[in-house]
């Protein structure tokens, strides 16, 4: 890249590309390419003046040496565009403000004033059709208040009056429909994968194809530094893979053989073939994408109210209109009133704030299915735990083994990874492991297996009856036994381990004690959500009353409920809610689902159960729970933003309103200021909410 530098200081540069014009794709394609830089620390292309901001940390030289290295080509077969610009969008909406303005103002210098009047009667035909649009459907809208002012002013061959309304009315649409775009596209790029062309592996060699073209079944080739375009498996070779564009997890996957990887994640070492499972548009990470640009369907009820609200004021805007002429008899007054409504920025600004939320949200690792549900975590004065794997790392390991009816430990442990092996799953995995770690080899010995969904086990081992799992399932499913001589060795089982019950024929014949370290960060997070207005915690768990009431009284939780089915989990939520109480249910299992589906809001840990994720209404990344912290400071200073949204928007437009009708602003004024204010309040809901200092 051949540049001049125009300005320099110590970490910054300035400089000026040598070529005299820049595409717009060009500017993308360099401002991306500078930030995948390790020294970038931000990077401001502008193609207008093909200037290039640059802040950067390490050594100067290292840098420039970057910069002469750099090809157009060579940037085009590294960095993928999304197909969607928002230097395009933004390019388009100058264009058009800057034509909507020559316009204007040529017509006002150049033209004559017949041809002005003919322009301005032109122009009128739109919004009187849409006037009488309302009028035939017997609704009182803002376009009638619009209709009104304009048909009224050239009645009064007050022409230049109603072109300066229409002007800004036209302003107005076009500032507002920009603003909207460019919240859904901020948005939307937050979560876009960046990826359009990808490494088609074939008989004849590596080919750079579509992503379009790609489908299941065809193997890609991903290296190091790059996006995995599409949901597969490895096929061959093995890489590290970050996955916090995914899932919020800092620390890198490694990857092999057989291992699923997702669309979006990144490649941070290595280099494999994947073989494709979903093609663009049905993987995960798309559909996380789909649903985020289809969430403004999950109004929620602020929201609602705006848009309702809005619709119900036009009437009164237009009674107050009439009043101000019954009693001053003046049409100016009167047009003055007409000129400002309360709809266009109730609607707008509400749902743009919501918008700006979620984005914010995405930024903290936070995906959030719509404004509804960041409502209920603002207002949720419940919150409801599964215990493994949200409360706990969900890393188990066999602390100890206590037989029963006169087994041996070594051989009840054997029979227990025997039957495990074949269901993976936390508790599962760990039992298998101990084995391992043992040297403890078993081979095939049972018939056909059944599994139960959060209850255990059920097989046949030469014979014998065998069943493992939770108390619930052992003693109240197959009614077995403990041996009446062992009794009070069953009852002196440790309260502080989580238990697997391994009995043969209908007798307790070992418990397996699970260790599940506790979050470290847990109480101090029930805490800070206390803090926030949270009253109730409650803890979920197949755990037994003794270990549940150990683990609660550990992290301080308010409530419990021990031995609990996935059914269980769901009637207790929905008793709670029955209640009238807001409920934020947290879990990551598979049966942790018809609970989360029954809250307000359901929040899955992010390397949980992939239905948890589906069913779930927000996720949270899965290295800390202080995530549920920002997630509550996030949606209350949304409230608090939509609230200071409605006193301005009602206050500031009454006092146009009270003007108009005193006769101090003129209509032309009038519709200027409400337009601006619909800007201003429309560009703060987009702006960052304010956030106390993360933990």
């Amino acid at each position: 890249m051949k540049a001049t530098i125009v300005h320099e200081s110590r970490g910054r540069m300035r400089l000026r590309l040598k070529q005299k014009t820049m595409t717009l794709r060009q500017a993308d394609l360099l401002e991306a390419w500078l930030r995948s830089q390790p020294w970038t620390r931000e990077a401001v292309v502008h193609e207008r003046t093909g200037c290039v901001i640059l802040t950067y940390a390490g050594k100067r030289e290292t840098v420039l040496s970057s910069l002469a290295g750099f090809t157009w080509a060579g940037a085009e077969e590294r960095i993928t565009l999304p197909s969607h610009s928002t230097r395009e969008l933004n390019r388009a909406f100058q264009e058009k403000l800057v034509s909507k303005v020559t316009m204007k103002a040529a017509a006002a210098l150049f033209l004559p004033a017949p041809l002005r009047i003919a322009r301005v009667v032109w122009h009128m035909i739109p919004f009187l059709g849409k006037g009488l649009r309302c009028l035939w459907r017997r609704q009182i809208k803002v376009e009638l208040l619009d209709a009104l002012s304009i048909g009224i002013s050239a009645c009064r061959r007050d022409f230049g009056t109603a072109g300066m309304v229409m002007f800004l009315l036209e302003i107005g649409e076009l500032l507002e429909d920009w603003t909207r775009k460019k919240s859904v596209a901020d948005l939307a790029e937050s979560l876009s994968l960046h990826v359009d062309r990808v490494w088609l592996k074939t008989p004849a060699g590596e080919v750079l194809t579509p992503i379009g073209q790609i489908q299941p079944g065809d193997q890609v080739v991903a290296r190091a530094g790059g996006i995995i375009p599409l949901d597969g498996v490895v096929a061959e070779g093995e890489v590290t893979v970050n996955q916090a564009s995914l899932t919020g997890e800092s620390v890198p996957v490694a990857k092999r053989s057989g291992g699923a990887v997702y669309a979006g994640t990144v490649v941070e070492e290595g280099e494999c073939v994947l073989e494709v499972k979903q093609v663009s548009g049905q993987g995960r990470y798309d559909q996380i994408v789909e649903m985020i640009q289809r969430s403004e369907q999950l109004k929620s009820a602020a929201e609602a109210k705006a848009s309702s609200l809005a619709d119900k004021l036009v009437p009164y805007t237009f009674a107050g209109s009439l009043i101000s002429l019954a009693l001053t008899r003046n049409v100016t007054r009167a047009l003055s009133v007409l000129m400002v409504d309360f709809s266009c920025a109730l609607k707008l600004a509400m749902p743009l704030a919501v918008l700006s939320a979620m984005r914010e949200a995405g930024k903290q690792h936070i995906t959030v299915k719509g404004g509804k549900f960041l409502e209920a975590a603002a207002k949720a004065d419940t919150i409801v735990f599964d215990k493994t794997g949200t409360l706990t790392h969900a890393c188990p390991r066999v602390a100890k083994i206590i037989p029963f009816h006169g087994k041996e430990e070594a051989e009840m442990l054997r029979l227990a990874a025997c039957l495990e092996e074949h269901f993976p799953h936390s508790m599962a995995n760990a039992v298998v492991e101990e084995a391992k770690r043992r040297g403890l080899r078993h081979e095939e010995r049972h018939a056909k297996v059944e599994y139960l969904v959060a209850h255990g086990i059920a097989s046949s081992v030469d014979g014998e009856q065998v069943r493992i799992g939770s108390a619930h399932f052992i003693f109240e499913d197959e009614k077995c036994v403990v041996p009446a001589e062992e009794r009070a060795k069953f009852d002196a089982l440790p309260p502080e381990y989580s238990q697997l019950y391994l009995a043969i024929d209908g007798v307790l014949s070992a418990v397996i004690c699970i260790s599940d370290p506790l979050r470290e960060e847990a109480r101090e997070v029930l805490s800070a959500l206390r803090a926030l207005g949270v009253r109730n915690a409650v803890m979920l768990t197949g755990d037994s009353p003794r270990t549940a009431a150990a683990i609660a009284e550990q992290l301080g939780m308010d409530d419990f409920r021990a031995g609990v089915l996935p059914a269980d989990k769901a009637k207790y939520v929905a008793a709670l809610r029955k209640e009238g109480h807001t409920v934020l249910m947290v879990g990551d299992g598979i049966n942790d689902s018809p609970a989360l589906s029954e809250a307000d809001a359901g929040i899955a840990i992010s390397d949980g159960a992939a239905i948890a994720r589906e069913i779930s209404d927000i996720t949270i990344a899965a290295d800390s729970l202080w995530e549920l912290v920002r997630l509550r400071q996030l949606a209350m200073a949304l409230m608090r933003r939509v609230q200071n949204n409605y006193r301005f928007v009602i206050g500031f437009n009454g006092a146009l309103i009270g003007l108009g009708a005193a006769g101090v602003l003129p209509p032309a004024t009038s519709a200027m200021l409400h337009n601006l204010s619909t800007l201003g309040v429309s560009l703060h809901s987009m702006s960052a909410l304010p956030l106390p200092k993360a933990e």
